[in-house]
């Protein structure tokens, strides 16, 4: 199974925001240092934002900070919501599997699938940033004149 891209940005957002300390960076400062598009993660921000893991405050001084909802929020659940709850496979697309009503296959991804986010259910944002992926995640969120 391969994470949509807005899953491993979110998941990379929550990490930043968790070491981020004091500081309140702007999604443009935080997208310069993932090197991704500003417009992409700007999505993916609200998102995170709707879901009530990060806030966000705009002008002078603003930017963005993990909420508790977020240091604690599950791994698993933010993969859920990003990657949606639909099948591995697509059985019922425009051409429709002829082997779906007596298919085992599904049932199987199915149960891997479960598996996989339920593996995922117990740990938290926080737990990801421990040491020593804190201080690594610090020492690379650093541009040229300091943190991103």
């Amino acid at each position: 199974m391969r994470l949509l891209r807005s899953t491993d940005l979110a998941l990379r957002v929550l990490m930043r925001l968790a070491v981020a300390g004091e500081s309140t960076p702007t999604t443009r400062e935080v997208a310069v240092g993932m090197d991704v598009p500003y417009t992409h993660l700007a999505k993916v921000v609200a998102e995170l934002q709707h879901m009530g893991l990060l806030a966000t405050r705009r002008g002078r001084g603003g930017g963005l900070t993990l909420t508790e909802r977020g240091r604690t929020a599950s791994v698993g659940a933010v993969v859920r919501s990003f990657e949606g709850d639909g099948d591995v496979v697509d059985c019922e697309g425009p051409t429709p599997c002829p082997l779906n009503s007596a298919c085992r296959l599904r049932g199987a991804l199915r149960r891997a699938q479960e598996a996989f986010f339920a593996s995922l259910d117990p740990i938290t944002v926080a737990d990801i940033v421990a040491e020593p992926t804190g201080a690594l995640l610090l020492g690379i969120s650093r541009g040229p004149s300091g943190p991103v």
